[in-house]
């Protein structure tokens, strides 16, 4: 049994490695800035939280005490978490180091190096403080999550306006298959090799015009497809293709099965 430290681990991903990692018998600490009460919808029965802060350093040590490995979900989406992104993933693994854990995993982007957006620039930032880590370090690169288009379906949708990026192709995952993968990368046998990247995209690549239209099919949702130019970083990391990885398909959810299954919470 081994005993997994997961660092955001109330947040999307995180909170489906917690859940697959206490169904697999094994023992979960959770960090988080505000652990759920139990019996509330983001607590997983079976898993420890420990309330936490990686951008002070609060409540690490405690959460990552006997851990034999950690795996870092954190977002760091806006604000304070984005500017402190990458020195909080370094204060996380010296607290790692100290505690004695051998291994940490970490959730990216795929080609977050290679885009200008500022969200990925600071998970490229914080791939490079993973590959300098003393600690054996695997960092996963993910594709886009289903979920993610859906929210972008579903904003505009509320005008009646359904937006697709022109030339946009997405190669989307589900969540759960993202958190199996960093699962197993957090319970492999040491390697011995210091730091390692690896990718995983969805099973299938699709325009986003079709996409939209599987979204309103599952949905019901009414609204006209607008095709709309994306300037700047991201509308360049798009029409490179960047967010595609043809070569690393991974697991067997489509975006319409993916769909099928959330027919009750669309």
């Amino acid at each position: 049994m081994t005993r997994i430290c997961v660092a955001g681990g109330t947040g999307q991903v995180g909170r489906e490695v917690v859940r697959q990692a206490v169904a697999g018998g094994h023992r979960v600490a959770v960090l988080s800035r505000n652990p759920p009460a139990p019996g509330t919808a983001g607590h997983v029965d079976g898993a420890e939280y420990f309330r936490g802060d990686v951008t002070t350093g609060e409540g690490l040590a405690a959460a990552l005490a006997g851990a034999d490995v950690v795996v870092d979900c954190l977002e760091g989406l806006t604000g304070k978490a984005r500017k402190n992104f990458a020195a909080g993933g370094a204060r996380l693994l010296a607290a790692a180091q100290d505690a004695g854990v051998e291994r940490a995993v970490l959730l990216s982007i795929v080609n977050c190096d290679r885009s200008s957006v500022g969200y990925y620039r600071s998970k490229a930032a914080k791939e490079k403080v993973y590959e300098q880590s003393g600690l054996e370090t695997l960092v996963l690169r993910a594709t886009q999550f289903h979920s993610l288009l859906a929210r972008v379906f579903a904003a505009g949708a509320r005008i009646r306006l359904v937006p697709v990026v022109k030339g946009a192709r997405f190669q989307p995952i589900a969540h759960s298959e993202v958190a199996a993968a960093l699962l197993a990368a957090a319970l492999e046998t040491p390697s011995g090799v210091r730091h390692r990247l690896r990718t995983i995209g969805g099973p299938e690549i699709v325009d986003m015009r079709e996409l939209a239209g599987s979204w309103q099919r599952a949905t019901g949702a009414r609204g006209r497809q607008v095709e709309l130019p994306l300037p700047g970083g991201m509308g360049r990391y798009l029409r490179a293709g960047l967010n595609l990885v043809p070569e690393e398909r991974h697991g067997t959810q489509t975006f319409e099965g993916w769909l099928a299954m959330q027919a009750d919470s669309l």
